[in-house]
């Protein structure tokens, strides 16, 4: 086992330096009292409610959380099929094909994919708004989700789902019944990470929104290029904890469900 040496802790304390300073640095004058923000002038929660008020930043963060629950379930839904095909279809004509065409937005550049949908919504005569937003965001992130079911769906007992075929299921009950809720935890992360994908993408919005489905990223990168203001550090506040909560809760979950795991085989042995 290799030791803990002096300059691994360094260097793994410079990297979260690196990270998170600047992210407690904008928490921090999220509070400041000033319009300035580079000039501390007392703890005060007024640019949170003024943000409350403000109906653009509202309206962006409405679209924004709408184009978020759509793509990332969406996401799901054809993620997790696409693992199931990929684990258990073994090999079929145009595997290789289906397998890149699955995992190609994980290595295309956004302004690729941003840049190619635009032309074909163009082409297609589509006006662009949220459902097109919502259509790139699946596209993007449903890959993510599918690395993260085939993971679980590689190291899944195949015993427990023949053995509900032996009792009488059909395949699609013992998918539905067996295999989905042991899955389910992977399933969830899958939800989690394509929503806070959604939650985060500036470029590929950019190209594929309308005039009337602005985001919150797109907003605020607008914003920003005037200036910051403290507002924009009360949002992004907002947002590091709606992500932070997201992480801590699929953590919670894939926690839970290893510990259901290890009590049910070791009931099992002392069955």
């Amino acid at each position: 086992m290799r030791k803990f040496t002096w300059f691994n802790a360094v260097s793994l304390t410079l990297g979260f330096a690196f990270l998170y300073i600047p992210m407690l640095i904008l928490i921090i004058f999220s509070f400041n009292s000033s319009k300035l923000v580079t000039v501390w002038a007392g703890f005060s929660t007024k640019w949170y409610v003024e943000l409350l008020q403000n109906e653009a930043f509202l309206d962006a963060a409405w679209v924004t959380i709408k184009v978020a629950v759509a793509s990332s379930t969406a996401a799901t839904v054809l993620g997790t099929m696409a693992a199931y095909v990929l684990v258990r279809g073994g090999r079929f004509a145009g595997r290789t094909l289906f397998s890149g065409m699955i995992y190609a937005p994980l290595v295309m550049p956004e302004v690729i994919t941003g840049l190619s949908l635009l032309l074909l919504f163009i082409a297609i005569g589509l006006d662009r708004g949220v459902f097109t937003i919502v259509l790139a965001h699946t596209t993007f992130s449903m890959c993510y989700v599918s690395v993260v079911v085939s993971s679980r769906l590689v190291s899944f007992d195949r015993s427990v789902e023949e053995a509900a075929l032996d009792l009488g299921c059909t395949p699609f009950e013992a998918f539905r019944l067996v295999t989905l809720p042991i899955i389910f935890p992977a399933v969830i992360s899958g939800w989690l990470l394509a929503f806070t994908l959604s939650l985060d993408d500036l470029v590929i919005a950019s190209f594929t929104a309308g005039p009337s489905s602005t985001t919150l990223p797109i907003k605020i990168f607008s914003s920003v290029r005037l200036g910051v203001s403290p507002e924009i550090n009360a949002l992004s506040t907002i947002m590091i904890a709606i992500v932070a909560i997201g992480v801590i809760a699929a953590s919670l979950v894939s926690k839970q469900a290893i510990a259901r795991r290890n009590r049910e085989k070791k009931e099992a042995i002392q069955a």
